[in-house]
């Protein structure tokens, strides 16, 4: 077997993919970072990441598969789950060695695991369109913090710009460090930095007055609007689970 360590980026994956059939390695085992000693019978590869290879590997996948099907091992890379490497690999080899179209084949283990991989994708973009809550800052922007289990940011982007056309707003991803800000006009990537703040919550200081009011506001409906004899814990923790309520005001 074979060790093959890329740089964790989707192009790298790609190369990976590109030195696979290359170097006619049969069983291989993908990991992301930096090269680690093999065991007794194993070869180890150093991926070096190669725009022109992963450019080849995507040009083939976009021959034997629809636009949809070739987003999807994109979006199923960057959920960055660990031990997912090999089943992207094992999907985009299944789809080189075969003449048909392999998409529907879900009694392959790697398309139907694909296909898993992006339910819960789509399962956790939904729930963050769904549960993200805007604190209006003193220059007018608005800004959430999520801390989503996959990596979802990028996917949020279509959905915020054509909800806040006319907002400025920063949505900051906690646990990876890295957001988006929309300026009104563009949407970028950004990165923040909170050394002279406690926490990447805490921006009370930065808050306009009437937040703390709409806060304030908003907690007192969602209390008055409960009705204790109805209360059922189970169900509301099944549609909000319990790792999203510090970021939601009125659980605050």
């Amino acid at each position: 077997m074979t060790n093959l360590f890329y740089d964790g980026t989707f192009e790298g994956l790609l190369t990976a993919v590109f030195e696979i059939y290359d170097r006619k390695l049969g069983l291989v085992n993908v990991q992301k970072g930096d090269v680690q000693t093999a065991g007794m019978f194993e070869d180890t590869l150093k991926v070096t990441t190669s725009p022109d290879y992963a450019s080849r590997v995507l040009k083939g996948l976009r021959k034997k598969l629809s636009p949809n099907s070739v987003q999807r091992i994109y979006i199923a890379h960057m959920a960055e789950m660990v031990n997912e490497d090999n089943n992207i690999v094992g999907y985009i080899r299944y789809v080189f060695d075969n003449t048909e179209n392999i998409e529907d084949d879900y009694g392959n283990r790697y398309v139907i695991r694909l296909s898993e991989v992006i339910r819960m994708m789509w399962r956790e973009r939904h729930r963050m369109e769904a549960f993200i809550r805007f604190q209006k800052l003193q220059d007018e922007t608005y800004y959430a913090v999520i801390e989503p289990d996959f990596n979802v940011l990028p996917l949020l982007i279509k959905h915020f710009r054509n909800r806040y056309t006319d907002q400025k707003f920063i949505i900051y991803d906690i646990k990876r460090n890295y957001g988006i800000y929309y300026d009104l006009h563009d949407t970028e990537f950004i990165n923040l930095d909170f050394s002279n703040v406690a926490k990447p919550t805490d921006t009370i200081a930065a808050y306009t007055e009437e937040e703390a009011i709409y806060q304030h506001l908003w907690k007192n409906y969602f209390q008055s609007v409960n009705i204790a004899a109805r209360k059922n814990t189970r169900l509301h923790v099944r549609h909000i689970p319990k790792r999203y309520w510090k970021h939601l005001t009125e659980k605050i």
